[in-house]
């Protein structure tokens, strides 16, 4: 199965053409207000006017208002959301899109005992370096072998990925999908667009030789 891959943290037009034109599977766009890549609802729509169609739009959430995200869900097309904080599955529920639940597993938390409450209803599960409380984008790891293959939902591999350690980490992780950020910026922020090509055919040739030694 072909390894998915988001680019998360795009502030910029041409960085979010750029990442499209490479074959991403999707963006995401912050919305949280303390993060540097935060983006403001006018920004964030130039941003999405120049992606082409059948790029998936992922809008960031922690720990936002109700109001906050139904002022984002009903001025921009996002495809889903994705939620790092600690939302009731309520909340999570509430805008009538699929939604991602972020897994801290920089504490000691046990993924299976996060997950239960937000099953059936999250279409996938992040599993980030940050914990509890905190916030993704950090550029630090995990163990990646404290990742479990029985979430009852697609599993997507976050947290201090860079072009020298993605393959590994698919090899260990087997993962749905794959999700960066800081691991292709030139600075917080801001992507290198040749960061973001080498971690593209990083996973591609990954996925080449998992297909081949299959």
């Amino acid at each position: 199965m072909r390894t998915r891959i988001k680019i998360c943290g795009i502030t910029r037009p041409d960085d979010a053409l750029y990442a499209a034109t490479l074959g991403v599977d999707a963006i995401g766009l912050v919305f949280v207000k303390k993060s540097v890549r935060y983006l403001t609802l006018e920004q964030a729509e130039t941003l999405l006017n120049v992606l082409p169609p059948f790029v998936s739009t992922v809008g960031l959430f922690m720990d936002n208002t109700l109001a906050e995200i139904e002022e984002i869900v009903s001025n921009l097309s996002l495809s889903s959301l994705q939620f790092h904080g600690n939302e009731p599955v309520a909340l999570c529920e509430a805008f009538g899109l699929p939604y991602i639940k972020a897994v801290p597993m920089g504490g000691r938390i046990e993924p299976h005992e996060y997950v239960q409450p937000y099953l059936p209803g999250a279409s996938g599960f992040l599993l980030d370096s940050h914990v509890s409380g905190g916030s993704g984008g950090s550029g630090d790891s995990f163990d990646w072998h404290r990742v479990p293959q029985n979430l009852q939902k697609p599993i997507i591999l976050a947290g201090g990925l860079t072009v020298d350690n993605v393959g590994r980490a698919i090899t260990i992780t087997q993962p749905y999908a794959v999700d960066v950020s800081s691991g292709v910026e030139a600075s917080k922020g801001v992507k290198d667009p040749a960061k973001i090509k080498k971690f593209i055919k990083q996973v591609n040739l990954i996925d080449k030789v998992k297909t081949n030694g299959s």
